[in-house]
């Protein structure tokens, strides 16, 4: 029953509101008024040309007290065109009310006077004013002309009497039809106004569940807030206590690698294997402190102006007897002479760690640095010729602590990368981009950008971190 009604209103709305401005819509207890203001001045006059041919049947002639009635009950369907052009809405509301009463005390006065079967009609224009006009400044506005229109039919009366122009029968027939409509009329707005109620109900209990919704999200969000507090304490606190027992594993291991004489012997290839797993460990830790810092929002750019050139020529030198450990080749490309505003220190890191992937999965191959200046950014590139990177693995580069089963995993090991991430967070950070262009089996290129003027970098440092979900 409910849904039904719910499927009617909604068709007979969109029929009502082809008459609505736009402008009237923006409220929705205004549209409800509106709304049922328009399907009484569509619907309501059918009634009333009943009552007014059944008028013309008692009467048997259309004499000019019939043709006004006729006339201004006609005159209700027009309002619904003119407020579509005109929008005046409460005017047309307090005219269509005068209207009804002049129709109500006309036939009153013409057929029967004070006992007039048309006189229950009285009865719906303040309901009428009760649907349409929800302010109370117009309410009282209709209670005047109540009393006015009262006052005037009882100033007529008094002067000129009531016209005998039907017989007492034909009032009878007249009364009976005048009640049908009456109650047909008000049982209409009755239910158009209940089906109203009704789905003014279903938004509230829609908007109620939304609201449930919506507190239970800024509780997740509230609870996830916590937690990666919460871890990234842990991990700040968990990294400094693992720092310190590493550093004497690598002190000691490093000091007995001295005492060893023959660097073939099996004791050194121990030590040179427990020196090299203290370093992978430490260089973890150093990337989980970072993690923790950038999700704790307390990541600074020191932004200055270098020779690009430079910079590049000293991260290659960094990085060469890593990638040389490896058997590749390093290949270096230098940028044209110019000057670049940048967080040195943080490019350094992305650099380093970038070119530290390419030794690592490439074995007796090519690493080719290189850098270039274009009119608004500068470039960064380092391509290897390792084992690549399957294109299923491609969508979580960027992800920490994912889980990879790729081939670059298989053939050096499970390992938690985070240089990747981090690289790309940091390039986010400082105003650029990290992008990754991989196949299986051939290598891997891995352009840094970055924009050239240091005020862009500065401006999108904020920006960056929100995007990324890591603002404090």
């Amino acid at each position: 029953m409910g849904t039904r009604l719910a499927n009617f209103t909604t068709k007979l709305n969109a029929s009502v509101d082809w008459f609505i401005p736009e402008r009237l819509k923006q409220s929705r207890n205004l549209l409800q008024a509106v709304r049922m203001f328009l399907f009484s001045h569509l619907v309501g006059p059918f009634l009333g040309l009943t009552i007014a041919f059944f008028m013309l049947y008692v009467n048997g002639q259309a004499d000019l007290s019939w043709w006004i009635f006729f006339f201004a009950v006609t005159a209700f369907w027009p309002f619904a065109l003119v407020l579509r052009l005109t929008g005046w809405y409460v005017p047309l509301a307090l005219i269509s009310i005068e209207n009804l009463m002049f129709c109500i005390f006309w036939g009153c006065y013409q057929y029967g006077g004070i006992s007039s079967p048309i006189m229950p009609w009285l009865v719906t224009v303040p309901l009428l004013a009760f649907f349409y006009l929800p302010g109370r400044s117009t309410r009282i506005v209709v209670a005047v002309l109540i009393l006015a229109n009262l006052a005037l039919f009882y100033g007529v009366y008094s002067a000129f009497g009531f016209p005998e122009t039907v017989a007492p029968h034909g009032l009878v027939v007249l009364g009976l039809v005048s009640t049908l409509c009456a109650s047909v009329y008000v049982s209409m707005m009755a239910l158009y106004f209940a089906s109203i109620v009704f789905s003014q109900g279903e938004l509230e209990q829609e908007v109620q569940r939304h609201q449930a919704t919506e507190r239970e999200l800024l509780d997740a969000t509230s609870q996830a807030q916590r937690a990666l507090l919460a871890k990234s304490v842990f991990l700040a606190k968990m990294s400094h206590e693992l720092k310190n027992p590493l550093n004497a594993i690598i002190g000691y291991s490093e000091i007995l690698m001295e005492d060893v004489a023959d660097a073939q012997t099996q004791k050194s290839k121990d030590l040179t294997s427990i020196r090299g797993a203290g370093h992978r460990l430490l260089q973890l830790i150093d990337h989980l402190l970072e993690l923790s810092r950038l999700e704790a929002g307390k990541v600074e750019l020191s932004v200055g102006e270098f020779e690009f050139a430079r910079l590049v020529e000293k991260m290659a030198a960094q990085s060469r007897p890593s990638i040389a450990a490896s058997g590749n080749e390093l290949i270096v490309q230098l940028p044209p002479a110019g000057r670049i505003a940048c967080d040195p220190a943080k490019l350094q890191r992305v650099v380093e760690d970038l070119l530290s992937n390419a030794a690592k999965f490439t074995k007796n191959g090519r690493v080719k640095l290189s850098a270039a200046i274009r009119e608004d950014a500068w470039t960064v590139t380092v391509a290897d010729t390792g084992v690549g990177i399957a294109p299923s693995q491609m969508s979580s580069l960027f992800e920490t602590f994912s889980a990879s089963e790729d081939e670059t995993a298989s053939n050096y090991g499970d390992e938690v990368r985070l240089g990747l991430p981090l690289a790309y967070l940091y390039c986010r950070l400082m105003g650029g981009d990290l992008s990754v262009q991989s196949e299986l089996g051939l290598g891997t290129t891995v352009t840094v950008t970055l924009p050239r003027a240091a005020r862009a970098v500065v401006q999108r440092a904020d920006a960056d971190l929100e995007l990324l979900g890591l603002a404090a």
